[in-house]
Parts: structure tokens; sequence; C-alpha cells
């Protein structure tokens, strides 16, 4: 299926862009030509529902992995192969056109979140569409359309005869189950992966009009509960009472893991936690933020978090603990007057820079069971976990993206900390030797990870135009 995109019906962004400072026509001339193709193949990857999470979706996902392969040898890569793995495959190619040149190692992911709850979404999560000139489809922005950009501008630049350095692609298909096999496969394979920055675009921009380069990520530590309470499930009549109910107990359980002032409970967790001066926190406020637009584009009345800290500060430099999920007893139709065996919930914690992701998990279980009654028997299992960065902004790398975003945008981009993780990036840091330059297109409003996730039209050929400046910046300033 084709989509007649021009830069006037897509949305007034896109046609601002034609105004902003463009340095090289060579890059439009080829965007411009070949947009819908474009278009064309991130659909193609788009439609293939590639959930890591989910093994009824294996297929699905071992074949992203064929089609990106298929791809990158498309657009001009060498020695382009799918590295198997013992759960999904990583997908590598390169370009090296001087060995005496530096080297860009471009990292991605292909695999995608879960489209649940499918109901909510207004069209089909693996059923790509443009809606007010945003790409709507579960992966448009995490990771896919982000990831893709880079293939295209490699493309655009060796179409043009423009790409000034080697590089080398590591895409992977584990990142939304916390990337544990790409462990394995970097420190197996330095040699192979060898170079002088990681570029990576999962993170996004404050706005269309306000570009951003994200400077610190948090970790995570993610763990599953389980509180068991009778042998069977009872009847809520017969025992209702005179057992403990696990539901009852998950949640009382939980409510102790926070006080009123939305600090985090459990003993020594802050013990790590970094405190930045009054300094750095009044550089962090000058950044852009209207607190009114934030609440309606949620649909919320007021605000919450903990005291002491501004919205922004509570998404970025401080750590957190959310239930992401928790279920239980009968949840069908009707009513079941039922005591539930056992309860569950999924609960994630969000590190800031100091904190480690495994002593987090040890505290936070031993917690857990100091605040069980022995009325119940309660289990921790840990998942993923990754760990906290912050990346220099004063390298050569940093320079170049910065150089670029404000060649293609108009405007110097603001250094910004995430909320979000990429445990990777400081594996990359500790076994590669290498930092990472974030240099993401999405927006905050892209509903990553939720229903109805969608990727803007201007980002993604923002970030093609983009990239190949990124490249010609580095190399220049490597010299």
């Amino acid at each position: 299926m084709c989509f007649k995109i021009s830069i006037k019906d897509s949305n007034k962004d896109i046609h601002n862009s034609k105004i902003l400072l463009m340095t090289n026509p060579n890059i439009n001339a080829y965007i411009e030509k070949n947009k819908e193709r474009f278009l064309d193949e991130l659909f193609e990857l788009l439609r293939i529902p590639s959930v890591s999470a989910d093994v009824a979706f294996k297929n699905d996902v071992i074949k992203t992995a064929a089609v990106i392969k298929e791809k990158l040898i498309a657009a001009g890569a060498e020695k382009v192969e799918i590295c198997e793995t013992a759960g999904y495959p990583i997908v590598y190619g390169e370009k090296i056109i001087d060995p005496k040149l530096p080297t860009v190692l471009v990292y991605g992911h292909y695999d995608v979140q879960p489209a649940d709850p499918i109901e909510l979404w207004t069209s089909g999560p693996f059923e790509p569409v443009i809606k007010d000139g945003k790409i709507y489809a579960r992966g448009a922005c995490d990771d896919k359309g982000q990831m893709y950009m880079h293939v295209k501008a490699f493309e655009l630049m060796m179409q043009t005869n423009s790409l000034p350095c080697n590089v080398k692609f590591m895409i992977e298909g584990e990142e939304e189950v916390g990337s544990t096999n790409l462990g394995l496969f970097v420190k197996a394979n330095k040699e192979k992966l060898k170079a002088d920055v990681i570029v990576i675009s999962d993170t996004g921009i404050i706005a269309n009009d306000i570009p951003s380069i994200t400077v610190g990520l948090r970790g995570l530590c993610y763990v599953e509960v389980e509180v068991t309470g009778p042998n069977r499930d009872l009847h809520s009549g017969l025992y209702g009472g005179a057992v403990a109910n696990p539901i009852n107990i998950l949640c009382e359980m939980i409510a102790k893991m926070k006080d009123d002032k939305g600090h985090i409970a459990i003993p020594g967790f802050y013990d790590d936690v970094e405190i930045l001066s009054s300094e750095e926190r009044a550089e962090m406020a000058k950044a852009p933020f209207d607190l009114e637009k934030y609440k309606k584009a949620l649909d919320l009345s007021d605000i919450h978090g903990e005291a002491g800290f501004s919205t922004n500060e509570r998404n970025s430099i401080r750590p957190t603990l959310d239930v992401n999920g928790i279920w239980g007893g009968y949840q069908g139709e009707g009513a079941k007057t039922v005591i539930a065996s056992k309860a569950y919930a999924k609960i994630s914690m969000r590190l800031v820079p100091h904190q480690n992701s495994d002593k987090i998990t040890k505290l936070f279980s031993d917690y857990f069971n100091s605040i069980a009654p022995k009325s119940v028997k309660v289990k921790v299992t840990p998942h993923h976990g990754g760990e906290p960065v912050v990346t220099p902004s004063t390298t050569a790398a940093y320079k170049a993206a910065s150089m670029a975003m404000e060649t293609t945008f108009g405007k110097k981009p603001v250094p910004v900390r995430s909320g979000g993780s990429i445990p990777i990036v400081a594996m990359f840091k500790s076994e590669l030797n290498l930092d990472s330059v974030l240099m993401g297109f999405g927006l905050d409003s892209d509903a990553i990870h939720s229903p109805n996730e969608h990727y803007g039209v201007f980002n993604f050929f923002k970030g093609i135009e983009t990239i190949p400046y990124f490249f010609k910046n580095f190399t220049e300033l490597s010299k």
C-alpha cells in the first residue's frame, strides 16, 4: 500500500521544516523522492507483531529479524548476518569504507511491547495508519520507527555518496524483555563491535520545535510477587473472615511501600541516591514545561508524587516504585463469591545514578517478606533490571549530535535527563568502553507501551534528515 504523503498534507511541522537550516540539498531531495517508499517499508515492519514477551509471537519476531536483514542489505550494508542467541536473534551489518576513519555503531531493537488492551486501540495495533500526521501502530515510535530512520539515513548516504565514516548496525529483538542475550553477545563479540561511539534513537525530544538530547537515563528493577493463602480457592461465605485473603493482604502490603509523602518506605532504598545541587536543579528547571498542558494531556485534575520535587524532577532524577499489574481471584462475567488462593503483582522500580539494581532487588525482597503476615506465604521473582546512566555532554559525539539537530531544527538542542530506562547503555560502557549518544526523535505524547502508540511523520523524516549530519560532524570533530 502506498501513502501519498507530501510535506504540506501531513502537518504544519513538516511544512515548517522546509524553512529550517538545510545545508545539504542532496539529503532533502533524496528524502522527498523516496518519501512514499520509506513509509511503505516502515509499514511492512509495523505489520509484523514482533512481541518478544509472548511466545505466541515467536515466529513473527524471527520474521522481523529476517526483514531487517533484507533492508540492511538493500541499503548497502555488508557482512549482514542474523546472529543467533539463546533467545531472539541479533541482526548485524556493517560498511567499512576506511579502517582509519571513525566507526559509528548504531543500536536499535525490533521487538515491541504487547498491544494489550487491544480494545482501547482506535485502529489495529498491527495495522498501521496515518492520522493527523502521525503513524499509529505498536512499535511506530518504540523502536521500529526510530530504528528504521538509521537504516534509511544510511541508504541515503550510500546513494548520495556521502557516507563520511564507517558504520556498524546491531539491531536486537529482546530489548522489551531485558536484553539478556545482548549482553552475552556483546561480551563474545568485542572485536566485531569495535567502534568509536554508539548512537541510539530510542528516546525523544521535548517538542517538535524544541529539540533535545537525552543525557541521563534511570535504571530499572522489575519483580513479580506472589502471595499465597489457603491451598485452594474458598467459598467466601463459609471461610470469609476466618482465613487470610491473599488479595486483601497483597493490597495492604503494597500500601506499605510508600508513605503519605510519596516516599518509598523500603529501608535503605535511598542510601545511594544521587542528590543534585540546588544549582543543578535550577538548570533543569530552565527546560520548557507547561504543567497545565501536561495535566490536560493526561486528563488529570492534579499531579501526584514525592513531596519536595517538581514534576520534571520526579520523573527523571528521583527513583520510583510502581505497580504495573495486579491480579487474582475471579475476573469473569457476573459474580463468584470466592477467596482466591493466590494473588499476584508486577512491580517496577526506576533507579537513579549510584543505585544498583541487584542491591535494590534484595532490599525489596527483604522488605516484602518482612511485612508479610504469618497467615500467608510470599514469593518474590526478579525479572530484568538495568543500571542508571549519565552520558557526557562534552564529547565530540555529543557535540556532533547537537550540531546536527541545530542544523535541521534551527535551534540548539537542550540536554535533558529522561525518566525511562535503556539498561544496555551502561552495559555498552562497561563492556565496550563506549559512550552512547541518545539522539531520539519521539515525543512524550507518543503513547509508547500504551494503546494507540504513534510516531509523527515529521519526526520520522526529521530523524532521517538529521542522522547524516551527525555522521558528518562526528567524522570532522574526530580528526
